[in-house]
């Protein structure tokens, strides 16, 4: 009884604390953006400023589908981070991942926005490129560890960083899609004046709208995650390095997306398979031959 009550209550932390630590990256992401810019920029608190307004905001609705889309997507990725961090399935947690995605896009369809429509198809485009190289990074912890479960693979003697930086370094690449940064933020912009306007989130306002920043929140969460679970093995010490290699990650991505352009999506689609097959393929191939 008291095992599954200390279980209830670090999920609920996780659901809780989850958010509050993405809002705070979130904050971070936007005062270095600034600096690099030549700006002061706002408060780290900033994001939680803007969806405190958001939540106060009056409700446009164009119809009553795309809320029920973006709230079950919520509900879908949280799942996927509980799931990550109690040390579950990774495999699971990547489906569901890709339910959640789906439900987003989904929302986007449910609109009557031209610009809505089409941004949902480029997320479409964006799973396509980053699915197979999340998939490949399933399939590498497992042969490193013989388990598709993160506690184990954590708990092996050794890192998979050690054997399998390639597929990293392939998971960080496609790991700007999630992270909806240049040059990969296709599906959503946060200019108005870009060519798709406000892209799949152009239709949401007010609640919908912040609810759709806590669930990529959540999403940030997910991703550094993956690069936690390549870093961290039954060393305790290697908890800490694991997380100062997700906050260097993080830190790169905001420098790639300060530093780079949009690019069309048949390029990103194409550089991305590419790199998860020459890096990932190749990584694995090395790593079976020298077992031999």
């Amino acid at each position: 009884m008291n095992d599954i009550l200390i279980k209830i209550l670090k999920i609920i932390g996780i659901i809780v604390i989850s958010p509050l630590v993405g809002g705070f990256l979130s904050g971070i992401d936007r005062k270095l953006s600034a600096r690099f810019q030549g700006r002061k920029g706002p408060s780290i608190l900033q994001p939680f400023y803007d969806v405190k307004k958001l939540l106060k905001k009056e409700q446009i609705q164009v119809n009553s589908a795309y809320r029920f889309f973006v709230y079950l997507s919520l509900i879908f990725i949280i799942f996927t981070v509980v799931l990550i961090i109690m040390g579950g399935d990774i495999l699971l947690a990547i489906f569901v991942l890709t339910i959640g995605s789906l439900m987003f896009v989904l929302g986007g369809y449910a609109s009557a926005s031209p610009y809505s429509n089409i941004g949902a198809e480029r997320e479409l485009l964006q799973m396509m490129a980053y699915e197979p190289c999340v998939l490949f990074v399933a399939i590498v912890l497992y042969y490193h560890s013989g388990s598709f479960f993160i506690k184990d693979i954590i708990a092996d003697n050794k890192p998979a960083i050690l054997y399998f930086p390639a597929v990293l370094i392939a998971f960080i690449y496609i790991l700007t899609f999630k992270l909806r940064k240049s040059p990969f933020d296709l599906s959503m912009s946060h200019h108005g004046h870009q060519e798709i306007v406000k892209g799949v989130t152009t239709e949401f306002s007010g609640k919908d709208l912040a609810v759709i920043e806590i669930t990529h929140w959540y999403e940030t969460i997910m991703a550094l995650s993956f690069i936690y679970i390549f870093v961290a093995y039954a060393a305790p010490i290697s908890h800490l390095y694991a997380v100062l290699a997700c906050l260097a990650a993080f830190i790169l991505e905001i420098i790639i997306d300060n530093a780079c352009a949009r690019l069309k999506w048949q390029s990103a689609l194409s550089s991305a398979w590419g790199v998860t097959f020459f890096l990932g393929a190749g990584n694995l191939i090395v790593i079976s031959f020298l077992n031999r």
